[in-house]
């Protein structure tokens, strides 16, 4: 990202031409516009995405959502009210096992790393859930303590009808003599039970006046659901088998930590493409350094989140720190620990990080997770990082994501927002405004075509201020030759 008093710069492409879909592998299918940044701020990057944008290194592209074959939607989680599910409980389980006793599980749940090659984090192939969220048993979703209307240490053991049936009905008289006068007279197992009750209802109430004479300490705060931060720390021992930490990392050569393990993280890149995504080693380059202006305590910009397990670099999240939100960019991670399933991990933990840099910029909010593709199947997980929204591609504007399911259901492409008179609120009116950058000198589009009578480029430079909005279009400087 450009440094803080600087400008955006970028070079338009258009985007006529279908190229390979990574999600259903039609061969000319994905038809999306692009332009490649030479500069740009954290402000007008955020901006972009909210306006279905999203950046592969310094190459900034936007599906023509209705034309190509797979639909991206963006996708941010309100990161404030997430709470994990039961499959991400699991996960952060699973990983906290392997570090505390070195359990590595056999399967193997970030398989299939299809995808666009520099998407978010997710991109490499996290199954969706195997069972429906409306048909999991909740019962079996929170790990919590014992809830508070069951009395576990002062109640009776609970006995079923069949036992009291059999407790007071199995005693037979002796022929001719009829019941023995001796023993009490048989009672229905109901009775007994509606007894039972109400001598727990009055025990109840006894202990509630006792309590009150003299208060106990409250047990509320046992009741809540852990935070995904208490699942993220759980169950590891002062003394664990294998010791994780996890370190930021500015992407900027200027930056000692970025540089000491630039090799290294590298190195780890290479051996990821190469083995999860087929790529040639000279695929494998790295982008270039980008520097952060002053923001939270960790400043804004790109940076690569280092997991070091015993002091090697096991994976790396590359991420965007923006003044509304953290953006999952990539993940790329060691082949051996796939079965950690650090895609989700990863995932989980940039939540955790979020809500760390609320605390310091109240705005930075959300959690953007990349592009949310209902059409295919593997990359609706995404949806499961609840509360979260999509963007509807027409309105840019956040619709709740289990109001948009339906209408996917029905159609791969779909105005998500149902407000018929809703429309862009930052929508091209005066293509006049547009600011471009000319032979070094920065001039609105009006001044730029009386210069050169007779331009041409009309149609494009209108195609690309849409796309952005007139907000951005006034802001971002638009090269021409």
């Amino acid at each position: 990202m450009a440094a803080g008093g600087s400008l955006s710069i970028v070079e338009y492409f258009g985007g006529d031409d279908g190229y390979r879909c990574g999600y259903c592998k039609h061969e000319n299918g994905n038809f999306s516009h692009g332009m490649w940044s030479h500069t740009m701020t954290v402000q007008d990057y955020q901006d972009l995405i909210d306006r279905g944008w999203r950046r592969s290194g310094k190459y900034v592209y936007k599906p023509i959502m209705n034309k190509t074959c797979c639909p991206q939607y963006t996708i941010r989680c309100h990161a404030l009210n997430f709470h994990p599910s039961k499959t991400h409980k699991k996960t952060l389980k699973k990983v906290n096992r392997f570090l505390s006793k070195g359990e590595m599980p056999v399967e193997k749940h970030d398989e299939g790393h299809e995808g666009e090659p520099m998407d978010s984090v997710h991109e490499e192939g996290v199954q969706p859930p195997p069972q429906d969220p409306l048909k999991i048993d909740h019962s079996e979703v929170q790990d919590i303590s014992t809830s508070p209307d069951t009395d576990t240490t002062n109640s009776a053991a609970p006995t079923s009808p069949r036992d009291d049936a059999e407790k007071t009905t199995n005693v037979t008289p002796k022929p001719g003599k009829g019941a023995d006068p001796n023993r009490p007279l048989c009672r229905k197992a109901k009775d007994l039970r509606k007894e039972r009750r109400l001598q727990k209802e009055q025990q109840k109430q006894q202990e509630a006046v006792s309590s009150s004479v003299n208060p106990a300490p409250s047990k509320s705060a046992s009741n809540q659901p852990k935070s995904l931060e208490g699942f993220i720390t759980e169950s590891l021992p002062s003394d664990p088998l294998h010791r994780l930490e996890v370190r930021l990392v500015p992407v900027s050569f200027e930056d000692p930590d970025f540089l000491a393990s630039y090799e290294e993280s590298a190195a780890l890149y290479a051996r990821y493409q190469m083995t999860v995504h087929g790529d040639a080693p000279y695929e494998c380059g790295e982008s270039q350094a980008e520097t952060a202006p002053d923001g939270p305590d960790v400043g804004y910009g790109s940076f690569h989140q280092q997991y070091w397990l015993d002091g090697t670099i096991v994976a790396v999240g590359v991420l965007d720190i923006l003044p509304s939100c953290v953006s999952s960019v990539y993940l790329y991670y060691h082949p051996d620990f796939s079965s950690l399933s650090l895609g989700t991990y990863s995932a989980l933990r940039e939540i955790a990080f979020t809500r760390q840099l609320q605390q310091q910029s109240p705005k930075l909010s959300y959690y953007y997770l990349g592009f949310y593709v209902h059409s295919c199947p593997k990359m609706r997980y995404k949806g499961q990082y609840r509360p979260s929204d999509l963007l509807c591609p027409e309105t840019y504007t956040w619709v709740p994501i289990e109001r948009c399911i339906p209408r996917l259901d029905i159609s791969a492409y779909s105005r998500l927002n149902e407000n018929a008179q809703a429309g862009d609120a930052r929508a091209l009116k005066e293509l006049s405004r547009v600011l471009v950058l000319h032979r070094r000198t920065v001039m609105p589009y009006a001044a730029y075509a009386r210069k050169r009578k007779g331009s041409n480029d009309e149609k494009e430079v209108e195609q690309y201020a849409s796309l952005v909005g007139q907000t951005c279009a006034e802001r971002i400087l638009l090269y021409r030759a």
